[in-house]
């Protein structure tokens, strides 16, 4: 059959197939050369199913397991005891060649672990990489790693570096992408010997390098691709996140405060609604595991309905322009001759 195919691990995340199951026929309705494999409980992903319309019906298959991947599981367990999970089995779909991509909003580390095992990376990428998208006062940016990698070498963030630039050019139609290095400050003097020895790498990479980007010009667009190491990321990322939160919660303390600022607020809706929709992660939401021969894509485990289903469009997205082989052609041109 033609058209692209996506297996869902529809037991992965907080809710399970109660957001998995309706985010991903939101999609399908959306998208009428998709075809779904849910992968899963049936007990508990048919009832779901209940209802859809005959098309829909058609290009949607379950895969039925009852073995799931908890938030809590360490890694060896993903991998050694749990060979029957949604998560391993939607990634051994990818594998065959069954189906196109991946998504789960499964455990990050199981999830990674299961996916280099199973698919492997390419034979120019040492490590795969967490990039996700974020908002910027002037667009977007794609950062990575986000937590994949809490050791990486010099090597490892070149590597992270050209499959940003590769991924921001595809997806986005930026013909040089300007690729920054996440530091503590932009001067050359800054930084540990880790950060100083990949901004030599950089600099003599043909790629268009920029330099050192700090944590604020990430959010002010000053790059289309912040490269950093896992462990800076994740920190990154979530702190980011919490204080997002922390600055809605302020907003709507002081909205509600009295009856004057709840005027005030009520005046101030449209701009209220379109802050939020700008801010919303949700539209952001689908990290995606580069370096893989195959297309994974990471929901956040916390997502809901609408928050899923962006995810399952990253997944569609990079299926469409066949990011992994684009990857791996443009990566092994790159290859020093040998001497």
């Amino acid at each position: 059959m033609t058209g692209i195919a996506v297996a869902v691990d529809a037991m992965g995340g907080d809710f399970g197939p109660r957001v998995t199951v309706p985010a991903s026929l939101a999609v399908l309705r959306e998208n009428t050369s998709l075809r779904l494999t849910l992968v899963g409980d049936e007990s508990l992903i048919s009832p779901l199913l209940a209802g859809i319309s005959p098309g829909l019906s058609a290009r949607v298959q379950v895969l039925h397991t009852t073995e799931v991947v908890t938030m809590d599981d360490k890694v060896a367990v993903a991998l050694r005891q749990k060979k029957q999970s949604s998560m391993r089995l939607a990634i051994n779909l990818v594998h065959a060649k069954t189906v196109d991509a991946c998504v789960s909003a499964g455990n990050t580390g199981a999830l990674m672990a299961v996916s280099r095992f199973v698919l492997k990376t390419h034979a120019d990428i040492d490590r795969p990489a967490i990039l996700a998208t974020l908002p910027t006062m002037i667009g977007h940016v794609h950062m990575l790693d986000l937590g994949a990698n809490v050791d990486s070498e010099p090597r490892h963030l070149l590597q992270f570096a050209q499959m940003g630039s590769i991924i921001a050019e595809v997806l986005d139609g930026i013909e040089r992408p300007r690729v920054g290095l996440l530091n503590i400050g932009e001067e050359e003097i800054k930084g540990n010997e880790q950060i100083k020895q990949t901004d030599e790498l950089l600099r003599a990479s043909g790629l268009n390098y920029i330099g050192y980007v700090e944590g604020d010009g990430v959010f002010k667009g000053h790059a289309d691709v912040v490269v950093c190491d896992g462990f800076v990321g994740n920190i990154a990322l979530k702190t980011t996140e919490g204080v997002a939160k922390m600055m809605a919660g302020m907003i709507k303390a002081e909205v509600n405060r009295n009856w004057l600022t709840k005027v005030a607020g009520l005046l101030a809706f449209p701009i209220w609604k379109g802050l939020k929709h700008n801010m919303d992660p949700g539209r952001y939401n689908g990290a995606s595991l580069v370096g893989l021969t195959g297309i994974v894509v990471k929901s956040h485990g916390s997502a809901d309905i609408a928050s899923f289903a962006q995810a399952v469009r990253v997944a569609v997205k990079e299926v469409e322009k066949n990011v992994p082989a684009l990857i791996h052609a443009r990566l092994g041109q790159n290859e020093v001759p040998a001497a």
